[in-house]
């Protein structure tokens, strides 16, 4: 059994899921340190996202478990889970329509509010505080982003590298111990891609926030984590550093076929 360690702040143990008779995550195990960026990468299909959509509660574990911050998960609400600091973003984005961006931020701090629903309609002196600070803390987050300008603008509309930015603002503004990037530069242009990179390295650097990276782009993975996992079917075939990863045979061969990693990297 995996034991927890004030030295990690994720370790799960032996995640399983299954779809009817597809196994989509079979006995994955791995553990992530206190401001660490994890990549994890693997073919299409092979279980990344929905190991994130286990870790998040957005899915219910066949078994297994799964520790954060010394606290066993494993079977709370995608609520509860985010209010104790594990959030994500989505390789969809998921923005809501017709709403500004600040409106898309304010769900955010939904369980920080403690006024009452009389004083929303006659805007108390403790909801008007209560506003004034949430709308203070999404300025911030907004200037920190470079997003401050589109505060007012219907997010949907925005190019969609901005559109990825609101949803790591989102995300921020929870507060979060651990983020899970799922695909970050998906869609976005080499310029866009480097504005993520930059994004990437304040969110470990600057906010000391342990990360899971799942993506596609090798570059990216090999430049910037750490350490990385490779998932294949379900279940954990390699583990090292970007090095170690590139000059394994097996995740050559499941993942990248007759190429290596290292001729994708140097591609």
């Amino acid at each position: 059994m995996l034991k927890s360690s004030a030295h990690y702040i994720l370790s799960a143990e032996k995640l399983v899921k299954t779809f009817g008779g597809l196994t989509a995550v079979s006995d994955f195990s791995f553990k992530l340190k206190k401001r660490e960026i994890l990549g994890l990468i693997g073919p299409n299909g092979a279980g990344k996202t929905t190991v994130f959509n286990l870790l998040t509660g957005i899915l219910k574990l066949d078994s297994g478990r799964f520790l954060f911050d010394e606290e066993n998960l494993a079977g709370k609400s995608p609520h509860t889970i985010s209010n104790k600091g594990l959030v994500r973003t989505f390789q969809n984005i998921r923005l809501m329509p017709g709403m500004t961006v600040r409106e898309n931020l304010l769900p955010a701090f939904h369980d920080k509010l403690n006024y009452s629903l009389l004083g929303a309609l006659i805007h108390s002196s403790s909801f008007n505080r209560q506003e004034i600070h949430i709308n203070e803390q999404i300025d911030t987050v907004l200037t920190t982003l470079g997003i401050f300008e589109y505060a007012d603008t219907i997010a949907t509309d925005l190019p969609y590298g901005t559109q990825r930015r609101v949803e790591i603002a989102r995300a921020l503004c929870l507060d979060p111990q651990t983020m899970l990037l799922d695909e970050p530069t998906a869609g976005l242009n080499p310029s866009e891609i480097d504005d993520i990179i930059r994004l990437i390295r304040y969110l470990w650097q600057d906010r000391e926030i342990s990360l899971i990276v799942i993506e596609h782009n090798m570059r990216l993975i090999m430049n910037i984590c750490e350490r990385i996992i490779v998932i294949n079917e379900g279940k954990l075939i390699a583990e090292g550093s970007s090095e170690e990863i590139q000059n394994n045979s097996e995740v050559a061969r499941v993942y990248l076929g007759e190429r290596t990693v290292a001729n994708v990297v140097g591609a």
